[in-house]
């Protein structure tokens, strides 16, 4: 089992990694790391002892003062080639740089000049180094005017803001997953590679990408429509747009329900996606779920009995409860990296009606279990 350490474990880059890698418990073992191991010699160097593998993220984005980012980059990469040249660690070492390396900035300096430092050190102590070269990233949970311009973006529209383009250049991006799973690979490959350019696996003006977020919010958020996906690309940013969504107060959404002496009429859902619709009974007391995904879209939809449906993003405390009865019909959907459940908390059967945007694939199921 190898035992991995993420300095920036609680960033965007790092959370993701760090919730991914707790999927594969009996392949990687986890080596807690905090903030404050930097400005601690010995906490740092009983991090570095512990680590067979080192994925070092832990970095300034963005500052003010472009020569403070320099400094802080170059500073954290010197510090850990110490802890490693004082351990007389043999960790295999991943760094994540940026395709900014070759732009005359000081982030980009910086990235390419803490690169070379660790790639040094690597082959002086015979150690093992992995220099990755990433384009701009995007995904659920990152930081609005930090980690990206998607980031604003749906952080501002899913608030009523308007956001504004400063340059409509093209982007080349990679989903956070994606870049993700290209960090994994490297890791079980174990092999030294001081430059290995990442590559994008979508490209799009920032113009479009404004565009498709206000779509989602016009059509999903205000509507309810599960809107057109056309690729992997627009799946990921519908995602991570509703990832910022306020969602302890957007759900549940009630259904409009027509009555007439025949009985009701309930719509339950409008798609301009496909996927697969599920049902299922459930008798008093007994709870389903407790799993979340990482890239499906799901509806939970109550029509009869009393319910309670919670969901918890994964790596934090806090629950959203949310009540729901099939007198009043309504909805909630489950965001990505939320694990969720639902039960019947009244004293007759449950109906739920369940809409996920693909079909069950038992070889690839994209459910990982934990209890909410």
């Amino acid at each position: 089992m190898l035992k991995i350490g993420i300095t920036g474990q609680a960033g965007f880059v790092g959370k993701h990694l760090y919730n991914t890698l707790a999927l594969f418990q009996e392949e990687f073992e986890i080596v807690d790391f905090q903030k404050d191991f930097f400005e601690d010699e010995v906490k740092l160097n009983e991090f570095v002892s512990k680590c067979d593998v080192i994925v070092h993220l832990a970095a300034m984005n963005r500052h003010n003062d472009p020569h403070v980012i320099y400094d802080t980059n170059v500073g954290l990469a010197t510090k850990l080639v110490t802890a490693l040249e004082a351990t007389k660690s043999k960790a295999h070492v991943l760094f994540s740089s940026s395709t900014q390396e070759e732009r005359d900035n000081l982030y980009g300096k910086s990235k390419k000049e803490a690169r070379e430092l660790l790639a040094s050190w690597a082959k002086k102590s015979e150690g093992n180094f992995t220099g990755l070269i990433i384009p701009n990233v995007f995904g659920p949970f990152g930081h609005p005017n930090y980690n990206s311009v998607v980031a604003t973006f749906s952080h501002k529209i899913a608030r009523n803001e308007t956001p504004t383009i400063d340059v409509d250049g093209d982007l080349k991006l990679i989903y956070v997953g994606e870049l993700v799973d290209e960090i994994v690979k490297e890791i079980r490959s174990g092999e030294s590679k001081d430059e290995v350019l990442v590559p994008h696996t979508s490209e799009s003006k920032v113009s479009r990408i404004l565009s498709l977020l206000e779509k989602y919010k016009s059509d999903y958020q205000d509507n309810g429509i599960i809107p057109e996906l056309d690729s992997r690309f627009e799946v990921n940013l519908f995602n991570t747009f509703r990832c910022y969504m306020d969602i302890a107060n957007h759900f549940p959404v009630k259904f409009t329900q027509h009555t007439d002496p025949r009985g009701a009429f309930v719509e339950v859902i409008r798609l301009n996606v496909g996927g697969q619709v599920s049902f299922s009974t459930t008798v008093p007391g007994i709870t389903r779920g407790n799993h979340f995904h990482t890239r499906k879209i799901e509806r939970f939809a109550v029509i009869k009995g009393k319910a309670l449906i919670q969901l918890r993003q994964i790596g934090t405390k806090d629950t959203h409860d949310f009540y729901l009865n099939g007198d009043e019909p309504a909805y909630v959907d489950m965001p990505v990296w939320y694990t969720h459940n639902i039960k019947n908390v009244g004293d007759e059967e449950l109906y739920t009606i369940f809409w996920i945007n693909e079909f069950y694939d038992p070889n690839d199921p994209d459910t990982y279990f934990e209890n909410v």
